[in-house]
């Protein structure tokens, strides 16, 4: 019995000194993110398309798919306005090009990419704050059209690219 109890004791105390010092160093999740302990709400303004080839509805989808990864995987609550972490920007890019060339010259795949730029603050780290480009793209067989891949597309390149601004932003490894 005195073995069990002291177990016990033992598992509550490492879990204690643990949890204490993770809670000195900010505010950590599963996904390896830092937030700064007193950040409580995080904003993500619309991302505007002002790439020179403009997809109706990418501005939307990849505002939303920004915001939806940081409700999903932190604790912040999500405002209208600029919150304690704020994301801004434009998607700059949005062009589909020939990428590998087959024996007849002609392409053999196609790749689409898309371009963003993100401005992201920090109100509590100032020195955490970057304006950046990122982009991603998604190749595709040549004998397809876009129209017949562009959904898949950007879901997943909207997604790729809401991975690497989480990372960027909070992901300090």
């Amino acid at each position: 019995m005195k073995h069990i109890r002291l177990t016990r004791i033992l598992v509550l105390a490492i879990t204690g000194l643990f949890m204490a010092t993770l809670a000195g160093c900010g505010v950590y999740s599963f996904t390896g993110a830092s937030i700064p302990p007193q950040a409580e709400t995080i904003s993500v303004s619309y991302f505007p398309n002002d790439a020179p080839l403009v997809q109706p509805t990418l501005s939307q989808l990849f505002t939303e798919a920004l915001q939806d990864k940081f409700i999903r995987e932190t604790n912040l609550r999500m405002v209208e306005g600029i919150g304690h972490l704020h994301f801004e920007g434009a998607i700059t890019g949005y062009n589909t090009q020939p990428r590998a060339i087959a024996g007849d010259d002609r392409a053999a795949l196609n790749r689409l990419t898309i371009t963003v730029r993100v401005i992201f603050e920090n109100e509590f780290d100032l020195e955490a704050g970057f304006e950046r480009t990122f982009s991603r793209f998604y190749d595709y067989d040549s004998n397809l059209s876009l129209a017949q891949v562009e959904t898949e597309a950007i879901e997943l390149i909207t997604r790729e690219l809401a991975q690497d601004i989480f990372n960027q932003a909070l992901v300090s490894w």
